[in-house]
């Protein structure tokens, strides 16, 4: 598997489709999720044309452990070292989760020169509940902030409940593997500093297209969060995927697979 270093850190990545093709799609996983959670957007993006880099950052999947002191900013950096190691023009990012974020914490750093369009699936871009945004993390807001992610993600009472959702399990299992784990200190640290982030001014300076994803029945927040970030962004667009949770491009994959190529098609 081919790797680069950055600041002692190792990402690992995979290529897939025409090395040919002046399309490249990177893809971004969910908080400590493993870059196969995109088993099945890969073959659909290879059909449509591009050239597909499936990244693991520190932390995820096949790369080392997640070190010390990583930050949102330090992501946007290892998405950078990638972008420029790999001189790639005109890419397209779509992140899942935390990893949507990460775009934002990489544009507010670099800029979009590099970028084409952007997709960011179900994740809210101001995790913590406010009068004037009420599109965060259920039951999280200014009250027990200091204190709500201090043990990880506790359910929140929403969603489908996951013995329950047939299909959307098996292929959610399938390309997730364990769905639980203990947070290491490292990743419990950058899930409080992501969950205190506001990434709204970023959204708004941006003229970057981008297509906001959500899960009708997410188990983190309400699907209208898509919607709310479109209306922030200059070039923004959002579409809710009926019937998935959080993990959207998993559960739903034909569904979400459709509404990206539309996007894409319409971006380039």
């Amino acid at each position: 598997m081919p790797s680069i270093e950055s600041g002692g850190a190792r990402i690992d990545y995979t290529v897939h489709g025409d090395g040919r093709s002046s399309s490249s799609v990177m893809l971004l996983a969910g908080f400590t999720a493993p870059a196969t959670s995109w088993r099945y957007q890969i073959p659909a993006l290879i059909e449509a044309g591009h050239r597909v880099l499936a990244v693991d950052l520190p932390g995820h999947g096949t790369a080392p452990a997640m070190p010390h002191g990583t930050t949102m900013q330090t992501r946007a950096g290892f998405v950078q070292a990638l972008i420029e190691q790999l001189d790639l023009q005109g890419v397209a990012i779509i992140g899942g989760s935390m990893g949507g974020n990460t775009i934002w914490s990489y544009v507010g750093a670099y800029g979009t020169g590099r970028l084409r369009a952007a997709v960011v699936v179900d994740q809210t871009p101001r995790m913590l509940n406010a009068p004037e945004w009420a599109y965060g993390f259920y039951g999280y807001d200014q009250g027990n902030a200091g204190t709500f992610f201090a043990d990880g993600i506790s359910p929140t009472g929403h969603g489908t409940p996951i013995w329950r959702r047939g299909m959307r399990l098996v292929r959610l299992l399938a390309a997730m593997g364990r769905v639980d784990r203990t947070l290491s200190p490292p990743e419990l640290a950058l899930l409080n500093e992501h969950a205190k982030r506001d990434w709204r001014p970023t959204i708004r300076s941006s003229d970057l297209p981008v297509l906001f994803v959500a899960g009708s029945d997410s188990e983190y927040w309400p699907s209208a969060h898509a919607a709310a970030a479109a209306a922030l962004a200059p070039n923004g667009a959002s579409t809710v995927v009926p019937r998935a949770g959080h993990a959207t491009n998993m559960e739903r994959p034909h569904s979400f697979n459709k509404a990206v190529a539309e996007f894409l098609g319409s971006a380039s």
